[in-house]
């Protein structure tokens, strides 16, 4: 079995636990852990760069307007030496909604991280070598982007059909030598209830669905129609309309729910997509985090 890699956020008044299970993953022979932006992925990153050994780890991703980038610059080339070189750091312009509760004005994404990334690279200067930046990105101007100035690139809610059309921007030098290619997915096991799972999925790309953006990379997916009709519940301001919005097949497409085969099996198409570095995002039909990473452990026993 291929190992995927794991999402992890440091919730208040979890964050030795999450360090805790940082290690357990790494036991386990999972691929990776990437850290969310909630709950300072920054800060987890130093404390797995301590309390692990050999997995590869990273952020997945860190806002680029939350930091200066010398400031950014020292931090990662820190982990990154402490480390030994496991570290991955991923930026991104994250959301207009989460930039605005921070009081952030966003310019124009492509410009903004093109210059943050150059600022990064000079500040390596004084800070010392940098680790593998990686680019979170949906559609064709970013991920061409992230070939020319990255690493990498990761995906957060990615179409698993529409990889193929992705990828082909990456040079294919690129894809088969180091080049980080992730995506984040949201990702429910029940073996008892499949349509339970399936809704807690529903729920986790909700807020999603508010982003224009990801509308858009969804309409260029293929889901023209699923997205023009939840374009008009919105427009209408009808938010209890989307869960009967969200065919299933475009929730397969976007997500890992169901049984731990059907899981299992998604996984490996996931991989044969090309996506070297799948990022399961877990969450339960019966609890919380804790609860989402028993069932996780469980279902790769």
């Amino acid at each position: 079995m291929q190992m995927p890699a794991v999402s992890l956020a440091a919730a208040p008044g979890r964050r030795k636990w999450t360090v805790e299970i940082a290690q357990k993953l790494e036991e386990k022979g999972f691929q990776g852990i990437y850290c969310a932006s909630f709950g300072d992925g920054m800060g987890l990153c130093l404390s797995m760069a301590h309390a692990t050994r050999t997995i590869k780890f990273g952020t997945s991703i860190m806002p680029i307007y939350y930091r200066v980038p010398f400031d950014l610059a020292q931090s990662a080339a820190y982990i990154h030496e402490i480390s030994d070189g496991r570290f991955y750091l991923g930026i991104g312009v994250s959301h207009e909604p989460a930039l605005v509760r921070m009081g952030v004005k966003a310019g124009k994404p492509l410009t903004d991280t093109r210059n943050y990334v150059a600022a990064m690279r000079a500040a390596a200067q004084q800070t010392g070598p940098l680790p593998p930046i990686v680019l979170a990105t949906l559609r064709t101007r970013m991920v061409e982007l992230s070939t020319e100035i990255a690493e990498g690139a990761v995906w957060a809610n990615g179409s698993r059909s529409h990889m193929a059309d992705s990828l082909s921007h990456i040079p294919a030098t690129k894809r088969e030598g180091d080049f980080f290619i992730g995506d984040m997915i949201p990702t429910c096991i029940d073996d008892n209830d499949p349509a339970a799972a399936a809704n807690v999925s529903k729920r986790t790309l909700t807020s999603y669905l508010m982003l224009p953006n990801y509308r858009n990379y969804w309409k260029e997916a293929g889901y023209v129609e699923e997205m023009e009709a939840i374009e008009s519940a919105l427009e209408r301001r009808d938010r209890d309309a989307l869960p009967g919005l969200m065919t299933d097949r475009w929730l397969a497409d976007s997500t890992l729910f169901g049984t731990r085969k059907h899981v299992l099996e998604g996984l490996e198409a996931w991989f044969a997509a090309g996506v070297k570095t799948p990022i399961l995002v877990p969450s339960s039909t019966s609890g919380g985090q804790v609860k989402a990473m028993d069932e996780l452990f469980a279902a790769f026993a």
